[in-house]
């Protein structure tokens, strides 16, 4: 059976209706359970958690020595995934807190000018405790350091449970490893926030990630996962359904095959509403009304990667590169529509290539998909090298957006467009569906 405390992460439902702390209008967002002396996980250490179970400090030179200094664990690898001892979701299971109500100087770095959570913040948060969740499912107590490199390689869902984030009220993560390959982890979290005396959800993500080896070049097993219960069996049952999903829209990409009988169709039908009546010939197209070329909803931005953005490995922090490709989408959705939308979900970022320190970061976001309200923004990321002046893919985001009045319908003019138009189509369908 689960323990109380575990079961919080099973449904919203379960959230436990708490009484407003006493102390009158100052504690309105004030969640009982962050008041003074509570030893819970504050967010802030989350990273300082990590560095510890890595081995990494927080000074750069330091850091690079030992990162150095890391490859001699190479040795307490596992031979085989046989050799490490089975875990259980509960081993893994983390509550980290995000005081906003009862600290309130923390806000000035999640506040937005409107008054609102910058929700870039909450992705770094989400990243930063993926990864400590994963730590926690490996670690062994017995080492000073794991020998292990555990990366993001995929956040696979973020659902939106509402679109309204309180910048002064509290709030708390939870989350726990839910599957486990040989050399892969998903690990589901859950966020919710203290208001009106009570925890309600504010979103359900799912993250993969992936196990290396001290220097971060080759897979690294991890410990099996043993489910206790037909509740957490199905949970597991779950993550292996999300893989087999995975493979299947890998193989069915529009980079690799050819679009289905229904999407030619739409395709064909956008080009015909294009064509110009008096002249009927290809080349001659008009926009149709209420409309908007694919090639006129862009919005580019360029990053230089400092140090002061590495995660525990020396690679680019992968919540930043969420934050600075949502933000810019969240831009882009915003000059498109005309006004502030909402997030509904992120999905199937894919981390292809790590960030070095000292990179040129060109992230290019393009309205790829519309309908009715609601906008589809595709956000890809890429390293920039001025001296061969080549360009390498590291990230690919899709993010949907809300907004609280109809937007201009997106028109693809090429072929390329085009095929851009229906892959976002795939991944609202994806949302909607959910």
């Amino acid at each position: 059976m689960l323990s109380p405390r575990f079961l919080l992460l099973r449904s919203a439902a379960s959230l436990t209706t708490r009484s407003l702390c006493a102390g009158g209008v100052s504690n309105k967002g004030r969640a009982p359970d962050m008041a003074e002396g509570n030893p819970l996980l504050h967010v802030s250490n989350v990273r300082n958690r990590l560095r510890e179970i890595v081995g990494a400090s927080t000074n750069w030179s330091d850091h690079q020595q030992a990162m150095a200094e890391r490859v001699s664990l190479s040795s307490m690898l596992a031979k085989s995934q046989k050799d490490l001892p089975s875990k259980t979701m509960q081993d893994s299971y983390l509550e980290v807190h995000l005081p906003l109500g009862s600290e309130p100087q923390l806000r000035e770095k999640y506040l937005t000018y409107h008054n609102t959570v910058r929700f870039g913040r909450i992705l770094e948060d989400l990243d930063s405790l993926a990864v400590l969740i994963s730590y926690s499912h490996t670690y062994n107590t017995a080492l000073k350091r794991t020998p292990l490199s555990i990366v993001t390689a995929l956040v696979d869902k973020i659902d939106m449970r509402q679109h309204i984030i309180y910048p002064d009220c509290d709030i708390k993560f939870t989350g726990h490893v839910t599957w486990v390959g040989s050399t892969s982890i998903e690990a589901k979290m859950h966020v919710s926030q203290y208001h009106d005396g009570a925890y309600s959800p504010v979103l359900d993500a799912t993250f993969v990630m992936v196990a290396r080896d001290p220097e971060n070049k080759r897979a690294a097993y991890v410990n099996p996962l043993k489910p206790e219960g037909p509740e957490e069996e199905k949970i597991f049952q779950e993550g292996e359904a999300n893989k087999s999903r995975r493979q299947e829209l890998s193989t069915a990409s529009l980079l690799k095959v050819a679009p289905t009988d229904e999407e030619r169709k739409i395709v064909h039908s956008l080009f015909l509403n294009t064509l110009d009546t008096k002249t009927v010939s290809f080349r001659s197209r008009l926009l149709p009304p209420n409309s908007v070329w694919m090639e006129d909803a862009k919005l580019k931005g360029l990053e230089i990667c400092h140090p002061q953005e590495r995660n525990i490995f020396n690679r680019i922090f992968g919540g930043f590169l969420m934050r600075k490709a949502y933000e810019l989408g969240w831009a882009n959705a915003c000059s498109y529509g005309g006004c502030r939308p909402s997030l509904v979900a992120v999905d199937d970022i894919l981390f292809q290539k790590p960030v070095d320190i000292g990179s040129l970061l060109l992230l290019s976001s393009q309205v790829c998909y519309t309908q009715g309200n609601y906008i589809q923004v595709r956000v890809h990321s890429e390293v920039f090298d001025p001296l061969t002046r080549q360009s390498n893919t590291t990230n690919v985001f899709h993010f949907t957006f809300v907004s609280d009045r109809d937007v201009p319908n997106i028109i693809p003019m090429t072929y390329g467009e085009s095929m851009l138009y229906l892959d976002g189509k795939r991944h609202f369908n994806q949302t909607i569906e959910s």
